[in-house]
């Protein structure tokens, strides 16, 4: 790969084709992808739904300029406003996570005027803008893993709450309280502020529910969604409440993108919806995910390095104890030699598991057996 960038680590570069939760290289040997790409396969790779609908599309139309959208638009936004709760709102559609981060932060920024947003402090918000940036003069950011003490919020100046259910992003799996999150978002409104939910990496199943903020009984203004409703597909959307769409147009706002609203994207996330719906992979992705959980947990209780197991629905992790000859990275190696692909994150010594809901138990099975053997040699 001497004219591939290298912005980040290459471990394996021949992979030639994929099938549900398998990948495999060059020389045939198959590979158990249990980080569904980046999260984004969660109906697994190659889906023959999903294809067929690509297939369809283009011998029709892929590619319309922004003042066009077609029928295929109007449609995927009400699949995908009914979908996340926010009947009679607005979408738009766009290519990426970040850009759908991204444009839910400028769209709290125009409408309320203040000049802090609030994210938790290890959200990752995307890769690219204020939300990446996270500037202290324009963000607030509160540790909950330290501190319960909303007191010392300047709520007043706070104009939204981007919130991101999982702490994901980054690898560390971990899941706000309730009652705290209830609270902020109370604050927030009593303030005069909107709610935004970041699901790029929590939605469409994977954290057991259809989204990960519907473990907070909440209800958001602006829900970003992305990955896995594009199974693969580099399509994003983001919906938002009526209200917050009409001051949006009668102010004025505008925002062109050369693939908003494209045919060919909005037909796949309409179909990749229908396909959760009608076979009803959020229910069995989380079944199968408790069930791997508790392996994971099992693991925790039979070896020492093990820190803790934790997760939701197909969210998962395995945190190891700090230890010289041991790590997560050296995890990573041994599994990726066994033909299983995992997430890793250094920082915080952790493998993390995000498979496609439609994966198999007997590849969990499988995988759970030789982190077993993994974690022997460390005992």
């Amino acid at each position: 790969m001497d004219h591939i960038l290298k912005c980040h680590e290459i471990f394996k570069t021949d992979f030639v084709r994929g099938q549900n939760c398998y990948l495999y290289d060059s020389k045939g040997k198959k590979y158990v992808d249990l980080e569904s790409g980046i999260w984004c396969t969660a109906l697994g790779h190659n889906h023959p739904r999903v294809n067929r609908v690509i297939e369809t599309q283009l011998k029709y139309i892929a590619h319309l300029g922004t003042r066009y959208p077609n029928s295929l638009a109007e449609e995927a936004a009400l699949a995908v406003l009914n979908a996340v709760g926010i009947a009679g709102g607005k979408c738009t559609f766009l290519s990426s996570g970040s850009e759908a981060v991204e444009f839910g932060v400028q769209i709290i920024r125009r409408i309320s005027g203040k000049p802090l947003l609030l994210t938790f402090q290890n959200s990752y918000l995307g890769g690219y803008g204020s939300a990446a940036k996270k500037n202290l003069d324009e963000w607030y950011l509160f540790d909950w893993s330290a501190s319960d003490c909303l007191d010392e919020i300047p709520f007043e100046r706070i104009g939204g709450f981007i919130f991101e259910p999982g702490g994901s992003g980054i690898g560390f799996v971990r899941f706000p309280p309730k009652g705290l999150v209830r609270e902020i978002v109370r604050r927030v409104r009593q303030a005069g502020g909107l709610i935004a939910a970041n699901e790029i990496t929590t939605g469409m199943g994977r954290t057991g529910k259809w989204f990960g903020f519907q473990h907070y009984d909440i209800q958001p203004d602006i829900v970003s969604l992305g990955k896995g409703l594009g199974n693969g597909y580099p399509v994003s959307a983001v919906a938002m409440r009526r209200e917050v769409a009409l001051q949006l147009e009668q102010d004025g706002f505008r925002y062109v993108q050369s693939h908003q609203n494209d045919p060919l994207g909005c037909s796949i996330a309409r179909e990749v919806i229908a396909i959760f719906r009608e076979e009803d992979w959020v229910e069995r992705g989380n079944a199968k995910g408790e069930w791997f959980l508790e392996g994971l947990k099992q693991l925790e209780k039979k070896h020492t390095v093990v820190k803790e197991a934790r997760g939701r629905g197909m969210e998962l992790a395995l945190e190891f104890q700090p230890r010289q000859d041991f790590s997560a990275a050296l995890a990573y190696q041994a599994l990726l030699e066994q033909g299983f692909l995992v997430g890793y994150y250094p920082a915080g010594n952790i493998l993390r598991f995000d498979p496609a809901l439609t994966i198999e138990e007997e590849d969990i099975a499988h995988l759970l057996e030789g982190l077993d053997v993994v974690l022997e040699s460390v005992n």
